[in-house]
């Protein structure tokens, strides 16, 4: 039994190494092994259980080799074989729980730290199309900033031209009105030579019936 929990701890020592160090590839298959174990995870924490309660036990029997000596004021040699037996066990075990804890919680960190690692990059790379697009919005808004400035010029010299149509429309209507105010004043015109006309028409008839008497 110890010389399995040497062996297995030396192993764990190992892998432990493995995951702190990166050593070409040898990083990657720990991490793609250790993936494999934790899909057995009952299986593991089973035999984690079962090593703690064997821990529980020798811990136990060291106290109790402990207390008989005490009482017959040494340990006799039986009981310094087992007890040392026990503490060497025991130790063992518990070398082989941290290492089996602290090469979990690695293993965890380090898949973590590869999601983060794996998430910068898509961050990255939408933080690069957001760069491209707020450029593409830039310059979109370039050139609308000048055709908007050639349409307000176009405004202005419609605007200018209308200006210019209706001062040019006010001076028509003051040549129409002066025109039709001189139509007016030759219709009167007009009229009273008709009717000075037919006065001296009458006059003249008359003074030839004066004659003819």
């Amino acid at each position: 039994m110890i010389v399995l929990f040497f062996y297995v701890v030396l192993g764990e020592g190992l892998v432990a190494l493995l995951l702190m160090f990166e050593i070409g590839p040898l990083r990657e298959l720990g991490m793609k092994g250790l993936d494999q174990v934790k899909m057995r995870r009952a299986t593991v924490l089973t035999i984690a259980a079962t090593v703690f309660v064997i821990l529980l036990s020798d811990l136990f029997s060291i106290f109790k080799i402990q207390n008989k000596g005490a009482k017959h004021g040494a340990m006799t040699p039986m009981d310094q074989v087992l007890w040392r037996t026990n503490v060497l066990e025991a130790t063992l075990m518990g070398f082989f729980l941290f290492l089996g804890l602290l090469i979990d919680r690695m293993h965890h960190h380090m898949r973590k730290l590869d999601e983060l690692k794996s998430s910068n990059g898509v961050s990255k790379e939408e933080f690069d199309r957001v760069e491209r697009e707020k450029l593409q919005l830039k310059e979109n808004q370039e050139k609308t900033g000048l055709e908007v400035e050639r349409l307000r010029k176009e405004i202005s010299g419609l605007t200018e031209n209308v200006k210019k149509l209706k001062l040019e429309s006010t001076e028509k209507d003051k040549s129409v009105k002066s025109a039709e105010a001189r139509v007016a004043s030759l219709q009167k015109q007009t009229a009273e030579l008709l009717l000075e006309y037919d006065r001296l028409l009458e006059d003249n008839q008359n003074l030839q019936n004066q004659v003819e008497r």
